[in-house]
């Protein structure tokens, strides 16, 4: 058996059903030997992009697997990975490269050497015999501890080179608690604790916490905010939720942040960037991340729970209950009415834009009328890069874990094209939609054409200003005399090109019914839809912006 062969019968023995690629990787053919279905896309960072998305909607239960082939197939995917690799989600990588002999010449790309900074790990199969062994290695390292991609670079006389027998048995993810003495710290902190909030990151999705976090905001009657990354992770409809929060966010989140005297961060790396809450640096914080490298990163942590999200806070849930009994504090109805009426009158200075009857349509009505179109219970949304994530994040209220991918601590225009497609794939029982500006379609819309083809019916909304919206502050000059923040472009036409349902809407009365009409077309015809919204420019933000 050839080494190619070794590496597709291990990834069927991984429970793999899709191999996100782009040839000319002979691994292809392999793996479709064995029944794994390659889908084929139009360029390789949107194959990372959707073995991304098919990850992050699997919690990482099942992990995307993306091939390319060497030199121009590695170089061109980088951009996929190292967004991956900022917003901390495990894929597989198996690049081909170049044969051993010839490996050392310079004009040849190393994904070895140029990999190394946006991987938790990569290496070079030296030789096919020890691919069980790296591919085991790979596997573990993607299910446990800090996730991020991982690479092996199979060169192409590794890959035709024969190997007799092999022995693989799958990793199991391995999962921590916390130090029991850290944990009874924490609590002490909470239960003495005036205005405490609860701050939870993406690591609660892939952790499955949502349930055990609900029960610990209510024992403990606390307010509750989410990163952008956790968006979704607690369902936003709750009583003590405040929010989400990221470059822009919600004025709640802003309120019961700001008089925080303690933050509780759960699956969250509290890092300090552009896209992630500003977290108050006089406020003591209790941090649990799995992690280590997180501890005392960006952020002071006055006690540390380094562990699994779900199984750490099942433990301070039952110090809580040893303290103050199951049932926990009784119900704060001050609290309560606070959060209600921030939130009520934070929206009342948002519903002129939310609610605008302006032509070109307003893109705040566009977030505010597509909640009231699907069923969140049962859609995935994410947003693109630039205006649309900025737009969203505060104001689409996402119901449960998973039905919103809010993504960007690195914040490529065009990914959530891929993103969604690969989600789609990982659930294909739920409503699939991303949220893009014309800039964004730009970078990836082509690949609209995979989804026509593979058949994966996902709804693209493409928010059409016109422009490069935002960016006129960084090159006024430019823009006052050549034009150079404005776009062209007809996107329905494309669309309808590339053989998907399309959709211009011009009047804000339109888009419910237009989205509506694309779900059901979509859900027959089993072909992906896109629908233009013709929109302003509106370069007015929630708080954080």
């Amino acid at each position: 058996m050839k080494g190619v062969d070794v590496v597709a019968h291990i990834l069927k023995e991984e429970k793999v059903d899709y191999l996100f690629c782009f040839p000319a990787n002979k691994l292809i053919d392999s793996a479709a030997k064995v029944g794994i279905r390659p889908i084929m896309t139009r360029t390789e960072r949107t194959l990372v992009n959707m073995a991304d998305g098919f990850s992050r909607i699997s919690n990482g239960n099942q992990i995307g697997v993306a091939v390319v082939q060497s030199g121009p197939g590695s170089e061109n995917a980088f951009a996929g990975v190292a967004q991956a690799f900022a917003d901390s989600i495990p894929i597989l990588m198996l690049p081909g490269g170049v044969s051993r002999r010839s490996g050392d010449i310079p004009t040849h790309f190393s994904s070895v050497k140029n990999y190394a900074h946006v991987t938790k790990w990569v290496a070079q199969a030296n030789f096919a015999d020890r691919l069980p062994n790296m591919l085991r290695r790979a596997y573990s390292l993607l299910r446990s501890g800090h996730l991020a991609p991982v690479m092996i670079e199979i060169p192409t006389d590794v890959g035709e080179e024969e190997v007799s027998d092999y022995v693989y048995t799958p990793p199991k993810p391995i999962k921590s608690i916390a130090d029991p003495v850290n944990v009874s710290d924490a609590v002490d902190s909470l239960l003495m604790a005036k205005k405490p909030i609860l701050f939870i990151g993406q690591g609660s999705l892939f952790a499955e916490a949502s349930p055990s976090l609900i029960r610990l905001a209510e024992m403990l009657q606390i307010p509750v905010m989410t990163t952008m990354g956790g968006k979704g992770a607690f369902p936003e409809n709750h009583p003590l939720s405040v929010g989400a929060s990221g470059l822009t966010g919600s004025g709640v989140v802003k309120h019961f942040l700001s008089k925080a005297d303690l933050i509780l961060g759960i699956g969250s790396s509290m890092s300090k960037n552009t896209f992630a809450p500003q977290v108050p640096s006089s406020v003591p914080i209790i941090h649990n991340t799995a992690s280590e490298t997180d501890i005392n990163k960006d952020c002071v942590a006055t006690v540390a729970l380094l562990g699994d999200a779900r199984l750490v806070t099942d433990q301070l849930i039952d110090e809580i209950a040893s303290r103050i009994g199951v049932d926990g504090r009784t119900e704060n109805a001050n609290l309560l009415k606070e959060i209600a009426e921030v939130k009520a009158d934070w929206l009342s200075e948002w519903m002129p834009r939310l609610t605008s009857n302006e032509i070109p349509i307003n893109p705040y009505r566009v977030v505010w009328d597509l909640q009231k179109a699907i069923d969140r219970t049962n859609a995935i949304v994410t947003h693109d890069s630039g205006n649309p994530r900025d737009q969203m994040v505060p104001f689409y209220e996402t119901l449960i874990p998973n039905g919103y991918i809010g993504w960007g601590k690195s914040t490529q225009l065009g990914y959530s094209l891929g993103l969604m497609m690969g989600a789609k794939l990982a659930a294909p029982d739920r409503l699939a939609i991303n949220v893009m500006g014309d800039a964004a379609f730009g970078m990836s819309g082509l690949d609209l054409e995979t989804a026509v083809r593979e058949k994966i019916p996902i709804l693209t909304i493409v928010l059409n200003n016109s422009a490069l919206g935002g960016y006129e502050k960084h090159m006024p000059v430019a823009t006052e005399h050549y034009g150079t923040k404005f776009l062209t472009g007809d996107y329905t036409k494309i669309a309808e090109g590339l053989g998907a349902y399309s959709q211009r809407v011009e009047k804000p009365e339109n888009i419910i019914p237009s989205i509506q009409q694309a779900c059901e077309i979509m859900e027959q015809e089993q072909r992906p839809a896109l629908i233009e919204f013709i929109t302003c420019e509106d370069a007015v933000f929630s708080y954080g912006h």
